[in-house]
């Protein structure tokens, strides 16, 4: 019995550490890369150390750059990644639709390196030394059916301009963006998902984002903000702006989101004098992250909101009217998980009404 437990224990670490290394690997920028096998999408795991790269090419009819790898079962991806190239192969595949050089060391993309390719779909360039000053700005705007650019741990200083048309997901995060190119976004009109976490964006001015119809997803965390910034684009739902420093939060910062469902500000120093009492009153408002903050009382939130996470303030009492301005058969809140754990506060303060307004409370962390 020892033994058996013995092994379930060893099996599990080693089920956790390869857990671990599959998450490090796919770290495109903190969101997920999902793919769709019905349309052929390959995997975006790397094949380096995995598979027998002479095999593929004793096998493989079809000609490959010498420096990545061409497996059989995905004819149009490249695999190029992890394999310390300063400059990105010469006469690529023009069957090329997905291709990988995540993990290099190139700085440059010039206008010929895709002369031959016209049905580029993914471009995967994290982790390499990407300089701004070195980028050829329509190198890729000729490229109508790409879909996906990924360029996250890099040396841009600003949002390249003259974008392929076609694009729905830009990844530049942990740059040193500190600026957006006149213009770069004005034809974007499908781009659906934005990152730009981990730079150094201080403003955005009216314009810098115009062409943004579709954008859903907006993350802004991990740069210099002192503020919300204006000029966002009204169609996103989950905007992501922590671990800036924002000294308020007027009643009009979140004015013009009409379908705003999810909003992230953990760690940005909010108090609760500096924050409007009508801030967060939008209807449209799902989960709301307040954690690692420094509010001293629960902020005022819509009846509507299902996540409220406010871990790790400095909050000392339990608001009913937070929740609920009023009781009744058809007025309480809809609050299913509330986090508020890490504060000076325990479950004996707990008001007797509570249990009215939050009446379908799923969990409660205190």
């Amino acid at each position: 019995m020892a033994v058996l437990c013995c092994t379930v224990l060893v099996l599990l670490c080693v089920f956790d550490a390869a857990s671990a290394t599959t998450i490090a690997e796919m770290d495109y920028g903190g969101v997920p890369l999902w793919i769709n096998r019905l349309l052929g999408e390959p995997s975006v795991m790397s094949l380096q150390g995995r598979l027998d790269s002479s095999w593929f090419r004793a096998n493989n009819p079809q000609a490959c750059p010498q420096q990545c790898d061409c497996p059989i079962q995905w004819p149009t991806a490249l695999y190029c990644d992890h394999r310390g190239l300063a400059d990105i192969p010469e006469r690529l595949p023009d069957r090329t639709q997905y291709l990988f050089l995540q993990g290099n060391n190139i700085s440059s993309l010039s206008s010929s390196f895709l002369t031959n390719i016209t049905d580029l779909r993914w471009l995967i360039l994290d982790h390499n030394q990407l300089q701004s000053d070195m980028l050829d700005q329509v190198a890729l705007q000729n490229q109508t059916q790409l879909c996906y650019i990924f360029a996250n741990h890099n040396h841009l200083t600003s949002v390249p301009s003259a974008l392929p048309a076609g694009l729905k997901q830009l990844r530049l995060a942990h740059n040193q963006i500190s600026s957006i190119s006149p213009g770069a976004f004005k034809n974007l009109h499908k781009l659906t998902l934005l990152l730009l976490q981990g730079n150094k964006l201080q403003t955005i001015t009216e314009g810098d984002l115009k062409g943004l119809v579709s954008l859903n997803l907006l993350d802004l965390s991990e740069n210099l903000f002192s503020s919300v910034p204006r000029h966002l684009s009204p169609s996103v739902q989950q905007l992501y702006l922590s671990n800036n420093t924002l000294s308020a939060l007027d009643e009009d910062s979140f004015v013009g989101f009409l379908n705003l469902k999810y909003l992230r500000l953990s760690h940005c120093g909010l108090q609760s004098g500096g924050v409007h009492r009508q801030v967060f009153n939008f209807s449209s408002l799902v989960e709301l992250d307040l954690s690692y903050n420094k509010f001293k009382t629960i902020p005022t939130v819509p009846t509507t909101l299902k996540y409220l996470y406010l871990e790790a303030n400095e909050i000392q009492e339990f608001n009913v009217t937070s929740f609920c301005r009023e009781v009744g058969p058809l007025s309480y809140s809809r609050i299913k998980i509330l986090r508020l754990d890490g504060n000076k506060m325990s479950y004996q303060q707990l008001p007797s009404e509570w249990v009215f307004c939050l009446r379908v409370l799923e969990s409660i962390y205190i």
